[in-house]
């Protein structure tokens, strides 16, 4: 066999490592499909109301307008009064902020916590990766939703509290997520070849695992987003928020839903905008699968 010829075959039994997907490049790369763009479009416009909306709403967030539920003519307003006679267009530019505060900050908390308890589970094959899956089973065999209500009921409606429980409900999810798609990285040779060159577990974790799995926890982290959105916006509906006279979305939805029949806008906003920044949220998660699972055109594309 000549030495052109029996390269190829030596290269293909060389264990080389995977290149890692950048997290930069990805989403770049995902943004070529349109549902990620729509779904970056929807999330950045309630994105920017939430943050910028207090900023341009034409009156307070307790000024008194007119009777309650009346109609933008009667009240000079573009979408009328609540069901104190506050203008329901401010309160809803005011309602977002809170919301999106406190999912995206508890979503980092549960991802991140999840992503070190599955790399440490994935890498340790031992008992402690079946002491760690089987507490992560446990505290998934009860409802995202049932156990926030659990803690806000024990301890009050504090957002510190949300945040903690929401946090402690989506780092599970995420761990096996992360597990999963760890486990193949781990029995690679090259991970083997950073062990005998002595590097710190943390790097191995950190360094070697962590960016080949990038992926598969971007989609992740941004399902996870979606959720927490749901979630947040259910406890205020039932009054389980820190401040139940707050202009909040869900407490908006949950104030308002008598007035659907004929004065529908205070109920009617916020249930847009939760519906399409989950929506949102959703594509954009989505377009970055099928982004890493090499899927990069829309069908009839």
């Amino acid at each position: 066999m000549s030495q052109t010829e029996s390269a190829p075959a030596l290269a293909e039994g060389v264990d080389t490592p995977t290149p890692p997907v950048r997290s930069s490049t990805l989403l770049v790369r995902s943004l070529r499909l349109w549902r990620t763009r729509i779904g970056a479009v929807l999330t950045l416009i309630l994105v920017l109301i939430a943050l910028l909306g207090p900023l341009v709403a034409p009156h307070g967030v307790t000024e008194f307008i007119n009777k309650p539920y009346a109609s933008g003519s009667v009240s000079h307003t573009v979408f009328g009064t609540d069901y104190l006679g506050y203008d329901v267009l401010s309160r809803f530019l005011y309602g977002g902020r809170s919301i999106l505060i406190i999912a995206v900050v508890s979503t980092a908390i549960g991802v991140i916590l999840g992503v070190v308890i599955g790399l440490v589970a994935a890498y340790a094959r031992n008992a402690l990766d079946d002491v760690l899956m089987r507490l992560m089973d446990v505290i998934m065999a009860f409802p995202q939703i049932m156990l926030a209500l659990v803690a806000v009921s024990l301890v009050g409606a504090k957002n510190w509290v949300i945040i903690f429980a929401i946090a402690l409900t989506t780092a599970p999810r995420v761990a096996r997520v992360a597990r999963g798609a760890a486990q193949p990285v781990v029995e690679r040779d090259f991970i083997g070849a950073t062990e005998a060159m002595g590097l710190s577990r943390v790097r191995i974790l950190f360094g070697e695992l962590l960016p080949n799995i990038l992926g598969p926890m971007m989609v992740e982290a941004t399902l996870r987003l979606t959720y927490s959105i749901a979630v947040i916006s259910a406890l205020a509906f039932l009054g389980l928020s820190a401040n139940p006279d707050a202009a909040n979305w869900g407490i908006m939805i949950q104030k308002n839903q008598g007035a659907l029949a004929f004065e529908p806008w205070g109920a009617l906003l916020p249930i847009l905008a939760i519906a399409l920044l989950t929506m949102g949220t959703g594509l954009i998660g989505d377009g970055i699968a099928r982004t890493a699972a090499g899927i990069d055109r829309e069908r009839g594309e």
